[in-house]
């Protein structure tokens, strides 16, 4: 184990001293032991102190001790736009907002909001049989169906025209993806002729079709068809190749084929019977947010955001999420395929006019069809006191020059609204590899870090899973957000979002930039490069900030370093 120093930039700690008075002590320089964590250690590293556990989380459980033990809070709405959501698991049952204007299942809008018997939320890909979108395009290809009618049989300067530029790359990558996995399918198609061949030489051997090495290798024979067939099948074994390797790759590229990449694919209409790129059809989706047994299940992926912001801290099972004063809006826009800008514009707004103060958002996209929608929605949100967080997403790529969707940035790359956080994440790991190797970056277009590695979080049904992605330091954020809101009600929401940039810890150190995970030459760099802020979120120099706030803005309260 070595030994390194670090330097760590308004990082507070608020020492009690005998007269009950407070006294700040900032510290920068700090020895941290690089440790390996224990299986037990790692399901709640995220929540612990880099002084007091020599654990590199965001001081959690340091300011439930030191600055809000015995202070209750208001109680802060949080909406999630992600997939349903499994409402009836052991450690979120409480967790959920209740509509308590809305009357169940009368089929009434009994609070006249638009919605009918949207209880906990709104399910914007679900219909009146209580089915849900299963599967859709990705956005790339709307975008070649949108446009290859103008685009496709004439010349266009993509230098001047930024729709026309947005078509050709949209184009490129679709026909470079569909002859892709096209070639895949009939690769796996093929195998899989072979295979049944090789089972049926070797089937007088193996005639109860239990493939063994031992068995192979006890093969005698001079005959030159089974000896290559014996060679054939001991390769599959070896690569764990087999029937249902090759049923679950082939029915991977054919739902590619049939749904992500299909530009003729019309489900959608026939499911939730919108037209998708009309902004004033609002007349649709369902009130089921929660799984339905019946279908394709897509509750995974909200479960395991909503248990980092809100699992029960107190029932003594499963997890800790950030506070117990949180309440989940869940939000359906997502499915397998990417989100249609419509239905995030107006879960947006949803949220807003619901009385949610946070949205998390842990999904994004490399194309738009309407971003004017979703950031006009972000402005309604940003009129209305409410903060927009967003998960920077898992390319390894640097999002001041590939752009992703939804963001704050017009054509000029100048932020349009003070509301919005983009979150990348970091690890436990105080080295080089600070910085998970799947997280996308960027000095102006991502705005902090979070952990989002080796995160144990609620899974359906009642399980747990340890899980990775951008995706899971979004959640983290936003939980940090309605703490700081709950304590301090009073703060504006470009207020909460500088008290969370500003009281980020900082690490001056270099370390492996993403992108440079995949080639063979590790490329360092400061990690104050990789984000506009340069931090890491801090839960407890958060609070502490938000508790000296006015006084900071002034002047009067300074954030020093040695």
């Amino acid at each position: 184990m070595k030994i390194r120093k670090i330097i760590i930039s308004h990082l507070f700690i608020l020492l009690l001293i005998s007269s009950c008075s407070t006294k700040q002590l900032i510290v920068t320089n700090l020895n941290v032991k690089n440790k390996k964590l224990s299986q037990e250690q790692l399901k709640s590293w995220q929540h612990k102190d880099i002084i007091s556990d020599s654990i590199f989380g965001i001081s959690l459980d340091k300011a439930y001790q030191e600055l809000i033990r015995n202070k209750k809070g208001k109680e802060i709405i949080v909406a999630v736009i992600d997939t349903q959501v499994d409402l009836n698991h052991e450690d979120l049952k409480n967790s959920f907002w209740l509509n308590k204007d809305e009357i169940p299942n009368n089929n009434i809008d009994d609070d006249n909001n638009g919605y009918i018997d949207d209880v906990h939320g709104w399910n914007f890909i679900g219909n009146l049989k209580g089915e849900s979108l299963p599967r859709t395009n990705f956005e790339y290809v709307r975008v070649v169906k949108k446009y290859s009618d103008i685009y496709n049989n004439s010349m266009c300067d993509s230098i001047y025209d930024s729709k026309c530029k947005t078509y050709k790359k949209a184009l490129k990558i679709y026909t470079y993806e569909l002859k892709r996995v096209k070639h895949n399918y009939l690769m796996f198609t093929n195998w899989q002729i072979r295979y049944n061949n090789t089972k049926k030489v070797l089937k007088p051997f193996f005639p109860k079709g239990n493939y063994t090495l031992k068995v192979l290798n006890e093969i005698k024979t001079t005959d030159t068809i089974i000896l290559k067939e014996i060679k054939n099948m001991r390769n599959h074994i070896n690569w764990e190749q087999s029937d249902e390797w090759s049923k679950r790759n082939t029915a991977k590229e054919k739902k590619y084929i049939d749904y992500y990449l299909n530009i003729n694919l019309n489900n959608r209409q026939k499911i939730v019977g919108d037209n998708p790129y009309d902004i004033k059809d609002t007349n649709y989706g369902f009130h089921n947010v929660t799984k339905n047994e019946n279908q394709i299940n897509h509750s995974n992926h909200s479960t395991k955001v909503t248990g980092i912001i809100n699992a029960n801290r107190n029932n003594g099972i499963g997890i800790k999420g950030i506070s117990n004063r949180i309440k989940i809006m869940p939000l359906v826009v997502s499915t397998y395929g990417d989100e249609y800008d419509k239905d995030i514009a107006l879960a947006i707004r949803y949220a807003v006019d619901n009385g949610a103060q946070v949205i998390n958002m842990s999904s994004s996209k490399d194309f738009s069809t309407n971003p004017e929608w979703v950031q006009n929605a972000l402005k309604y949100a940003e009129k209305h006191n409410v903060l927009f967080i967003n998960c920077a997403s898992n390319e390894n790529n640097n999002t001041d020059v590939d752009t992703t969707f939804p963001n704050d940035i017009d054509n000029n790359g100048e932020e349009i609204v003070s509301n919005f956080i983009n979150v990348g994440a970091s690890t436990y790991q105080v080295n080089k590899y600070l910085v998970a190797p799947f997280s996308n970056y960027g000095e102006k277009n991502v705005d902090i870090f979070a952990p989002g590695n080796d995160i144990f979080t609620t899974k359906i049904n009642n399980t747990y899973k340890f899980v990775g992605g951008t995706s899971y330091s979004a959640p983290i954020v936003s939980g940090v957000a309605a703490l700081i809101w709950s304590h301090y009600p009073k703060l504006k929401a470009y207020e909460v979002k500088e008290i969370i940039l500003e009281s980020g810890i900082s690490y001056d150190m270099d370390v492996i930039l993403p992108a440079g995970y995949q080639s063979e030459k590790e490329t360092l760099v400061p990690f104050k490069s990789l984000s506009k802020s340069g931090k890491i979120v801090n839960a407890y120099n958060a609070l502490l900030l938000a508790r000296h706030y006015k006084k900071w803005k002034k002047g009067k309260w300074k954030m020093k370093s040695n």
